[in-house]
């Protein structure tokens, strides 16, 4: 596990959080969207870690080329493997709020800024960037995928969200302390809802709008990996009972 320590300084610290497997053609813009939206908005300490997944890319190399955190897993675990490591961080090194952000450029940094908002005014403990409180710009056919999945996500889990599936999720210090991720693939965003209702923690979802791009499409859940999910999501709930 490879790092570079924060540059930045504050008495309220926070992480943005980006997993990220052979995302070379793009992680740079990401990253350098990220940072100069986190530096306009000057509340808080925030700094930004990518969580390398085992590419095969030049990912890694790329990230470590900006004032940003770089940590690596030498084998490909799975996104929520990714996501694990980074609230890991956040909570070994005392952040105080984490948020994470997908690392295809789907998120808009203002809706990062959006969301940590809401977490500071509201005193949620998880809020969730929802892409289905509005659908307009939405493929219909990524409107089915994740509608299926919160219905899956609401009969298997016992859980009711409007956007099951949402990699813009922010934490307050409480989730990143109490969350527990067991989940390697990526049933991890239907889990991380589940285990924050499991510790009582309030949640709060927030319109966003996704930036899907040919490339953006390609990477991500589909409707045939929505299978497998709700397969593991069974699986786990069972396992638990």
């Amino acid at each position: 596990m490879k790092t570079i320590k924060s540059i930045q300084s504050g008495d309220i610290r926070g992480l943005i959080i980006v997993p990220a497997y052979n995302e070379a053609s793009v992680i740079e813009d990401v990253i350098k969207a990220i940072l100069q939206e986190t530096k306009n908005y000057k509340k808080y300490q925030i700094d930004t870690a990518v969580v390398n997944d085992g590419s095969s890319d030049n990912t890694e190399e790329i990230a470590m080329k900006h004032p940003v955190i770089v940590l690596t897993h030498y084998v490909n675990f799975g996104s929520g493997s990714a996501t694990r490591t980074g609230l890991e961080y956040a909570k070994r090194n005392n952040y105080d709020f984490a948020v994470t952000v997908d690392a295809d450029g789907q998120h808009a940094p203002q809706d990062l800024i959006k969301i940590i908002k809401t977490l500071d005014k509201d005193e949620y403990d998880l809020v969730i960037g929802s892409r289905l409180i509005n659908t307009k710009g939405m493929p219909v056919i990524r409107v089915f995928g994740n509608k299926l999945l919160n219905l899956a996500t609401r009969l298997i889990l016992g859980v009711r969200v409007t956007d099951s599936q949402s990699g813009l999720k922010a934490f307050s210090k409480k989730a990143i302390n109490t969350i527990e991720i067991r989940s390697n693939g990526f049933e991890f965003c239907s889990e991380i809802v589940w285990r924050a209702k499991q510790q009582k923690l309030k949640i709060k979802e927030v319109p966003i709008k996704a930036i899907y791009t040919d490339y953006s499409l390609q990477k991500g859940q589909n409707n045939v990996n929505a299978l497998r999910i709700i397969k593991n999501l069974a699986k786990q709930k069972i396992r638990e009972v």
